[in-house]
């Protein structure tokens, strides 16, 4: 290929990467009116980070309460909406847990996670807390326990399994570990 054709041709492949990076819905402001898609709960009585999921052919976004959810939502099997982006609270310039920000958003893809904290979203499951630099992550993993992950390096595991592993329910955990002794015993 001639060094004019290549470079002609690097150039419109640029091109359409940008128009499609340009076609992507931007953020939306946070407003008081904003409920969470599984609670259907106001966002604001809700601490933590919270995140918004735009689907094709859908003008406003699915907001979720927690990151935790919304990365649930995108990788759940039955999930076949064609998601366009999905936007996370960059905690780095969050005013606080209780006040994650309405406007501090900023692409799940782009954004350091930190997993295993002892940090819990606004449902009280255990949250992935996002930020735009790994610094800012870093900070935050040393006060609080957990790893760095990028989206891609976080398990469905993490996010799919029930919160908390437990089923809040004694006389029913009893019995399952029970169950699992009794089947560890017969495989040996």
């Amino acid at each position: 290929m001639k060094p004019v054709a290549l470079i002609s041709a690097c150039l419109l492949a640029l091109a359409a990467c940008k128009e499609e990076q340009a076609a992507l819905p931007l953020p939306v402001a946070m407003s008081g009116d904003a409920l969470g898609f599984y609670c259907q709960m106001n966002l604001g009585e809700h601490d933590g980070p919270k995140a918004q999921v735009h689907l094709a052919g859908t003008p406003a976004p699915l907001f979720f309460s927690q990151v935790r959810d919304a990365i649930a939502y995108q990788r759940m099997p039955e999930q076949d909406a064609a998601i366009e982006v999905i936007y996370v609270s960059d905690m780095g310039r969050a005013h606080s847990w209780d006040n994650p920000g309405v406007d501090n958003w900023i692409a799940a893809h782009e954004a350091f996670y930190v997993v295993g904290s002892d940090a819990t979203g606004g449902m009280g499951a255990s949250e992935l807390v996002p930020f735009a630099r790994r610094e800012a992550a870093d900070s935050f993993a040393r006060q609080r326990g957990g790893r760095i992950a990028t989206l891609e390096e976080i398990a469905d595991t993490e996010v799919l399994a029930p919160a908390g592993g437990a089923t809040q329910d004694p006389e029913k955990d009893d019995y399952l570990s029970r169950l699992r002794a009794l089947t560890s015993e017969g495989n040996s």
